[in-house]
């Protein structure tokens, strides 16, 4: 509704504000089917934009983006991809243009940068999933440590995915967690391997009986009746925010605004919703199977100091871990 009311405002104001056009060229790491429903949806909202769209998962999209930006040639206006490490690297490199007018009033504080120049659309948290049949039903992460647990525990690597490197400098960097923590785990003969899928594969197979695991894949497979349960630890999540940016190269900065508007708009976090993910505006509804968001309990993350360590912890970790 709120997008809506915007968006009559702007028609209200008649030929003082252009409406955006012409086209508009998005790299995402959205699963396919969602980039193609979020453009759908900008499209609807703005009739006057075509969108293009490139998908990969994130490493990908930056290789190409790299790639582009050493021939002087970037093609992608906005990028929505998984993770604001890698938005705080392309901000500190000039790759971004800021817009500190985005509204971003309905947001709790720490969720966007502060000077505008990336935008988190949704919360994707990873918290523990475990299968059924497990003898432990564990509720935080010291149970992980537990000798009920030992050699049955699979995470995601920092080495491959950038979820799990948030997840491994959030936990690293919590007073009482510590690297204490991942020694631990590490302790307990945990394997750490690919991405959120495999971890995904091997607990609800009965492979591995506890892991790390993103909650959208985890609580959308429980809703459709695989054998795993996911909880939130009691000592809170680690989360990734798909984060929204507009590139400094863009030549439509007015559609790209447009883009950056409608993602954090109503209109655009109920699609997220809709999508199955946890909406980064908490005043709107969560999708089925996840708790309230007042019960959802988020660990304190800061993206310029993850990038500044996670080369060295990422070397830490594979001394731990392999890899």
């Amino acid at each position: 509704m709120r997008f809506a009311l915007a968006v009559a405002a702007t028609l209200v104001a008649g030929s003082a504000l252009a409406e955006p056009s012409g086209t508009l060229t998005l790299y995402t790491s959205q699963p396919n089917a969602d980039a193609q429903a979020t453009v759908d949806a900008f499209q609807k909202a703005y009739p006057g934009v075509t969108v293009d769209f490139f998908r990969d998962g994130t490493t990908k999209v930056m290789a190409k983006l790299e790639g582009e930006f050493a021939a002087g040639q970037p093609q992608a206006d906005v990028l929505l991809i998984a993770d604001t490490v890698t938005m705080q690297a392309l901000k500190e490199g000039g790759r971004l243009m800021a817009y500190p007018e985005a509204d971003t009033a309905a947001y709790p504080d720490g969720l966007m940068d502060k000077e505008g120049f990336y935008f988190s659309t949704k919360l994707i948290t990873t918290g523990i999933v475990y299968n059924k049949n497990a003898p432990l039903k564990p509720t935080s992460y010291a149970d992980l440590l537990s000798d009920e647990a030992a050699g049955k525990i699979m995470i995601p690597s920092p080495l491959t995915s950038g979820a799990a490197t948030i997840t491994m400098e959030t936990l690293t960097s919590d007073p009482a967690l510590g690297w204490d923590f991942y020694e631990g785990l590490a302790d307990q003969d945990t394997l750490a391997s690919g991405g959120n899928g495999g971890v995904y594969k091997a607990v609800a197979g009965g492979e591995k009986l506890y892991g790390f695991l993103v909650d959208y894949l985890a609580i959308r497979s429980r809703e459709e009746g695989a054998p795993i349960d996911f909880v939130f630890p009691t000592e809170g999540v680690s989360y990734v925010t798909e984060p929204v940016a507009i590139l400094s190269t863009t030549d439509n900065a007015e559609a790209a605004r447009a883009f950056v508007d409608f993602l954090l708009s109503e209109d655009g976090q109920t699609l997220a919703a809709d999508q199955g993910y946890l909406p980064a505006d908490p005043a709107v509804q969560a999708p089925a199977g996840f708790p309230a968001r007042d019960e959802i309990k988020l660990m304190q993350f800061d993206p310029a100091a993850a990038l500044k360590n996670s080369d060295a912890d990422k070397m830490r970790f594979s001394e731990l871990f392999g890899g």
